[in-house]
């Protein structure tokens, strides 16, 4: 069978480089050879030396394949890689403007909270001096009124400084307090109390409570008296000339009595 023409090509182009490359035949070779002459490379080294080359051809070729592949694979890590390093530096420029924000926030809720508690510190102060005014109110007030509002008066705190009531409930109980002075200031009251009379002697009488600011006593005798507050609490005394205003006044609140003007002493400050 004839051969290809690359491998008979390749046959002569080894032949060829074989017969240049031979060693000179040494001394003691066997006498078949001729000193000076090149030795031709036989059938079997021609077919060994093809079969090297063609082995080596093929590991060539694998490898650049292998290469061509891992060179893919590496592109295609890289530009994962870098997809990755775009998404990281997206994620930190975010992050850097949510740390940004955060502490504008942070700042804004520090400012907020100073604001805060200088205002907590302007209503203790206002609360403090509310309850001061109102001890000294509590002695202007009338028994009835005053007993009525005892319960409040007794939840105000001995020293604010080391009280545990919280500010808010403090307000609550000084503004319950004047709602009811408030009250009791529009309204005219009629109650029965002890008093001392002009001979030293104890009685009940009733007494007109106009507002907190005047009242009148009769008693079951006709006694009658005036009553005004002041700082250091109620004065009484006696006025015998007002006993029939004062009767015909508490007549005319019970019902008992036409409505009329009614003159009473009244001390205007």
């Amino acid at each position: 069978m004839p051969r290809p023409a690359g491998a008979l090509a390749l046959t002569l182009a080894l032949g060829a480089a074989g017969a240049a490359l031979a060693p000179f035949q040494a001394a003691g070779n066997p006498p078949s050879a001729t000193p000076g002459t090149a030795s031709e490379p036989t059938l079997e080294e021609t077919r060994i030396t093809m079969g090297k080359w063609i082995e080596t051809q093929q590991i060539i070729g694998r490898e650049r394949n292998e290469w061509t592949q891992g060179k893919e694979i590496l592109k295609g890590r890289i530009e994962l890689v870098a997809k990755e390093v775009a998404t990281l530096d997206e994620k930190i420029k975010q992050a850097q403007t949510n740390v940004a924000e955060s502490k504008k926030g942070y700042d804004e809720l520090i400012a907020e909270r100073e604001q805060l508690k200088a205002a907590a510190a302007q209503l203790v102060a206002s609360v403090t001096t509310m309850e001061t005014e109102v001890r000294k109110l509590a002695k202007m007030l009338p028994d009835p009124v005053r007993q009525k509002l005892q319960p409040l008066f007794a939840r105000l705190p001995e020293d604010a400084a080391t009280t545990k009531v919280s500010v808010a409930e403090r307000f609550q109980n000084v503004l319950g307090i004047l709602n009811e002075v408030n009250k009791a200031n529009s309204e005219m009251t009629v109650v029965y109390e002890v008093r001392a009379l002009p001979d030293g002697t104890n009685a009940e009488v009733q007494c007109i409570y106009v507002g907190l600011a005047q009242a009148y006593y009769i008693s079951p005798r006709g006694e009658a008296g005036i009553g005004r507050p002041t700082a250091d609490g109620w004065k009484w005394q006696s006025a015998p000339n007002a006993a029939n205003g004062i009767l015909t006044a508490l007549e005319i609140i019970q019902g008992k009595h036409a409505p009329a003007f009614v003159p009473l002493p009244v001390n205007i400050q």
